[in-house]
């Protein structure tokens, strides 16, 4: 019987050790709490708030201090679901939000408000009706920055008293009906026609300013080419002539020679095939009665011919004519034989044709062939 009491009591010591091991070891794992980095802790002793833990190791009073759940205070980034908003013309869009905020309280932002979260959402969609509600579509759809701006402002000021802070809010999409959209497309469209139109036309009066200009340089150029070709086409006929000037009367040639180089030159003036008509000119009397004389005196060596007799001014026209009349047979006589080898060197208009002396006559010295 004493040894069934012994055996227990020593089981009852050992259950009793046990019990008081358990709850040592209880006491320990509630008294101490180790808090991670960017949380924090809010401590309650007997259900009132006591302190807020910060990150690392911290010791509670068992049994009477209780730590609430921990509170993150990183920055948060929350998208909300698009909100139907109605706009000053009486439009209805859809915007969605995107709120950053952090914790910067704790202790409010665990007993000043229930959700935060929720109560943010909220205070976006109310906050971003009154603001775009006083935009008109085009202005809303423009006007990002400003709504952005005044999102901020409110919300940062709402939330001031929950412990936190709003850092940013941006409008990630703004969706207006599809009616609108389509009828934003073909205004677009039109925009883009219009801007391409003028875009053209601008190039297309650029080019032709630009072609016009080039024109109006070649035609300067060309004109000035012409003026400097002329001008030293001129002076290089200038200098010829001024050399053959000076060739002629550096070798004085006598009238004979004249007027043999005369009769040369007279084939030359008809040598055109679409000549018609020849008109002999009035110098032709003045070489052949300088030809016919070389020849007479060449016939007649006994002595010199007398001087041609000068025109008077008291005869009249029809002693002038006659006199004429006679000096153009004499000289005609006298150079028939290298008049008519010379004038048979022009085809068809002095060779197979005789001096008309009535022509001759009548013309004032010069001779014309018939019409063929």
């Amino acid at each position: 019987m004493v040894d069934i009491g012994a055996f227990i009591g020593q089981i009852f010591v050992i259950v009793l050790l046990v019990v008081i091991a358990i709850f040592v070891i209880v006491v320990i794992f509630r008294s101490i709490r180790i808090i991670p980095q960017a949380y924090t802790g809010v401590v309650e002793r007997l259900g009132r708030y006591q302190r807020t833990l910060s990150p690392g190791l911290n010791l509670l009073v068992p049994f009477i201090d209780r730590l609430r759940p921990l509170v993150d205070m990183r920055e948060h980034v929350v998208s909300f679901p698009p909100q139907p908003v109605i706009t000053e013309d009486n439009l209805v869009v859809s915007i969605d939000t995107v709120v950053y905020f952090q914790v910067t309280d704790a202790r409010a932002a665990t007993y000043e408000i229930a959700n935060y979260l929720s109560a943010v959402e909220q205070l976006t969609t109310t906050t971003l009706r009154n603001v775009v509600g006083g935009l008109n579509l085009e202005e809303a759809l423009t006007s990002r920055d400003n709504i952005n701006g005044q999102l901020r402002v409110v919300l940062d000021e709402a939330t001031g008293k929950w412990g936190l802070r709003v850092s940013r809010v941006e409008l990630k999409a703004i969706d207006p009906p599809h009616s609108i959209q389509d009828s934003m497309e073909k205004q677009m469209r039109a925009e883009r026609e219009r801007r391409a139109t003028i875009l053209t036309a601008e190039g297309s009066k650029q080019a032709q300013i630009l072609e016009a200009e080039g024109r109006r340089q070649a035609e300067i150029l060309k004109a000035e080419g012409d003026k400097q070709a002329a001008v030293l086409r001129a002076a290089g006929e200038s200098e010829a002539i001024q050399m053959v000037f000076n060739a002629i009367h550096a070798g004085d040639p006598d009238e004979k020679l004249l007027a043999y180089q005369y009769l040369q030159t007279l084939p030359k003036i008809a040598e055109s095939p679409s000549s018609k008509l020849w008109i002999i000119p009035s110098e032709l009397t003045e070489a052949l009665k300088g030809i016919g004389d070389a020849f007479g005196g060449r016939a007649d060596r006994s002595g010199p011919r007398p001087p041609a007799r000068p025109y008077q001014p008291s005869e009249t026209a029809a002693e002038a004519m006659d006199a004429a009349e006679k000096a153009t047979r004499e000289a005609a006589a006298a150079a028939d034989g290298i008049a008519a080898e010379t004038m048979a060197q022009t085809p068809g208009v002095i060779a197979d044709s005789p001096v008309d002396e009535s022509r001759v006559a009548d013309s004032g010295g010069a001779a014309a062939p018939p019409a063929p």
